[in-house]
């Protein structure tokens, strides 16, 4: 049985590495994804040893993660304190607020459906119209952009009209088509099922898995979904086109997290430290993360639960 366990975690690693041979991983933003799932559900710091380790596992060696915590730190988004020879880092307040609204993304229900057209006014035009294309708004002119999704605070100064279909309702999905390219965004998740769907086939025919890699496919899994999920602009299901892709990547998300979260959160307790102790395994950030995806547990395959 040993035997068997043992060969089902080598053919488990070998599907992490397949993925990463398919990713181009940068430091400063698999770092990022460490501290929004990890970290701040937890409301801590960790140790820098704990990034350099972890990192290692994807291929990321100790230089460039130095390097990139050093630069996080001077972006204001990580925070550095020491306890003996050991160095921690902890995400800034700014920080922690900008994670809280990406992981309500990633986690929580769909966002209500409000178009409205944002007018930019005043200097830096530019840089900010493509904050607005970056949060998944569709530029009209050099000023003004429509969207359903709430817009950042950093594109401000602007005036923000709140607009209703008074007619031509059925010509909706044309307009959108016409504003948006959602061409990119629907190979994106394509590609997202393709990676992790082999996964989910694996585990779901009874593939097992240690902690370790369980941490690793649950972060792969998170970095991977945010990258497309924070830039969808997450139009309405009734004008998005036919067979679109996004719904079954997120139904495929939320199967792999709940699934992969008993052992990745286990491996986080026995080895990421902050300055006091250990981090918990749970939260109650981290149980309402769960709780929140349980949403969509009536359309998920029925095996949940521990994948090791």
């Amino acid at each position: 049985m040993q035997v068997a366990n043992e060969k089902s975690a080598e053919a488990g690693a070998r599907l992490i590495h397949t993925i990463l041979d398919e990713t181009q991983l940068r430091a400063a933003s698999f770092i990022v994804t460490i501290y929004g799932d990890v970290v701040e559900p937890r409301g801590g710091a960790i140790w820098m040893g704990n990034l350099i380790e972890i990192c290692a596992g994807v291929g990321i060696s100790e230089t460039l993660v130095r390097t990139a915590v050093s630069r996080l730190v001077s972006a204001g988004q990580l925070v550095g304190e020491r306890e003996g020879r050991r160095s921690f880092y902890r995400l800034t307040g700014t920080a922690r607020a900008e994670f809280a609204a990406a992981a309500r993304v990633l986690f929580g229900p769909p966002d209500e459906t409000v178009w409205h057209f944002v007018q930019l006014v005043g200097p830096a035009v530019e840089e900010r119209m493509q904050m607005l294309e970056r949060s998944g708004h569709a530029r009209l002119t050099s000023r003004l952009a429509i969207g359903v999704r709430p817009f950042p605070a950093s594109v401000e100064p602007a005036v923000v009209f709140r607009a209703e279909v008074a007619e031509g309702a059925e010509l909706l999905g044309a307009f959108a088509a016409e504003c948006w390219d959602l061409g990119p965004h629907a190979e994106a998740y394509r590609r997202f099922l393709k990676r992790f769907g082999a996964l989910a086939g694996f585990i779901d025919a009874g593939g097992t898995m240690t902690s370790a890699d369980c941490l690793t496919a649950r972060l792969l899994l998170v970095h991977q979904f945010r990258f497309e999920a924070l830039r969808d602009p997450r139009l309405p299901t009734a004008v998005l086109p036919a067979n679109w892709p996004g719904e079954e990547a997120r139904r495929l998300f939320t199967w792999l997290y709940r699934g992969l979260s008993p052992r990745a959160d286990r491996h986080i307790a026995e080895n990421f430290v902050t300055s006091t102790g250990p981090l918990p395994m749970e939260s109650e950030a981290t149980l309402r993360r769960i709780a929140m995806l349980g949403g969509e547990a009536a359309a998920l395959p029925q095996k949940t639960g521990d994948f090791g």
